[in-house]
């Protein structure tokens, strides 16, 4: 597809095959070009940058942990956040703004700070996180794709008893959703992640899920984009997007600088900016970017560096092995679309790694990356059709955008063949929103 109008459909291998264009080229809407090629589908992607996951999917935390799919939204939380914001390495900076999208999703989130709402959105967010996973591991099975991947899971790791004593909530729901964990003591968290012993403060103990992976969502979708190309997949960088143009309850069109661009289907996948272009069509997609950093840092010591991810639950911290190198990543900063590197948000991710992990990395020869999450107030992606019957939504993914991603372009690719999606999907549409 290019430039110009298409055809309806195109003849495949004696099938009539739809046309789809995807707007965005981030892990999710690679992953959802893929899925859709792999069942034969006529698939051109669109994104403003020059190559596939430059944007959020570049230098993200590094996880992926089905079993930390949570909101962000929980009991508790408004309490949590005025002291984070007092706290010069806190992990929530927010810079207030004249801008009513804003506000309304803070009072959204508000909302949703309820036990009810926690466990329906919780419930939510673990389905489409735990298909991923499987999603994920099929796909590399298939296409022997590699990444810097591991299968060591992922530590939560608690500085003192409070934090410990803590847990009992999210360990049943865990319970709740069959996934295994560990509650490990302080030599228990040594034992699995043996650069700890270097640590410079005290460790109470951790909660391990032995599950989780971690890898370079970068790599990942640059090599998946490699694969999709090579099932067809056509792809146009550097094109900046104008409009959504609708007529009579469809989309016709995408008005680009590049000329005009039609198919049967349209996907948007454009993470924090799906919002500005589905505001004019009437779409109120409450999507706002929350401002994320990581330093990525070369391994000088192997024996003390970490083996997969601790999350320092103090700085809510990710640290996370890639590698030979070590991927630190944390704060939440909402407020911006700008992605301005502030030095200060460096101190918290320098010092977690300080405290836990010494001697493992040479944090000067750090780099130092800042990128925007898609936050929805709920908590779970937005994933489905629109009241425009041809314009598909795959977007608001907050953090979990490389733990979602696979499972989120197949369930894509089931909805626009027709097929019924292996897992339920209720509540992860836009219509969810109808009665706000």
């Amino acid at each position: 597809m290019g430039a110009g109008k298409s055809d309806s459909s195109a003849a495949v291998d004696g099938h009539f095959s739809m046309k789809v264009l995807v707007l965005g080229a981030g892990v999710i809407g690679v992953t959802t070009a893929y899925y859709l090629a792999k069942v034969g589908f006529e698939v051109t992607i669109l994104d403003r940058q020059q190559g596939p996951g430059l944007e959020t999917s570049f230098a993200n935390a590094g996880e992926i942990s089905p079993g930390y799919a949570s909101p962000w939204a929980a009991p508790g939380v408004p309490l949590k956040a005025a002291r984070w914001m007092l706290d010069k390495y806190g992990p929530l900076v927010v810079r207030p703004q004249f801008d009513p999208s804003m506000w309304r999703w803070v009072l959204q989130m508000l909302r949703n700070c309820t036990s009810a709402r926690y466990a329906i959105n919780k419930a939510r967010m673990v389905g489409i996180a735990e298909y991923s996973r499987d999603c994920l591991r099929a796909l590399r099975r298939d296409e022997a794709i590699a990444y810097d991947e591991r299968s060591q899971g992922t530590l939560q790791l608690f500085r003192n008893q409070s934090q410990l004593d803590a847990i009992g909530g999210d360990v049943d729901i865990l319970r709740q959703y069959s996934v295994p964990y560990q509650v490990l003591d302080a030599e228990g968290c040594m034992r699995a992640e043996p650069g700890l012993r270097q640590a410079r403060v005290p460790i109470a103990g951790g909660l391990r899920l032995p599950d989780d992976e971690t890898g370079d969502c970068y790599m990942f979708t640059r090599r998946l984009e490699q694969i999709a190309v090579d099932l067809g997949v056509k792809t146009i960088y550097g094109v900046t997007i104008a409009s959504i143009d609708v007529d009579g309850g469809r989309v016709v069109r995408i008005s680009t600088d590049m000329g005009v661009f039609t198919a049967d289907k349209y996907v948007v996948a454009l993470g924090s900016f799906s919002p500005l272009l589905l505001r004019p069509l009437g779409l109120d997609v409450p999507v706002y970017p929350v401002k994320g950093y990581s330093l990525t840092i070369p391994i000088v010591n192997e024996s003390v560096a970490p083996q997969s991810t601790v999350m320092d639950e103090s700085y809510k911290v990710a640290i996370t092995r890639l590698g030979e190198r070590i991927r630190v990543g944390g704060t939440a900063e909402v407020g911006s679309f700008r992605t301005l590197l502030r030095q200060s948000r460096r101190l918290p991710l320098e010092r977690s790694l300080g405290d836990l992990f010494p001697d493992g990395g040479d944090v000067a020869r750090g780099e130092f990356w800042t990128g925007l999450r898609p936050m929805t107030p709920d908590g779970p992606p937005i994933i489905g059709s629109t009241r425009f019957n041809n314009l598909i939504l795959n977007t608001g993914h907050g953090t979990l955008g490389w733990t979602m991603a696979c499972g989120a372009g197949r369930v894509l690719a089931d909805l626009i063949g027709g097929r019924e999606p292996e897992i339920p999907i209720d509540g992860l549409s836009i219509d969810r929103y109808a009665g706000r």
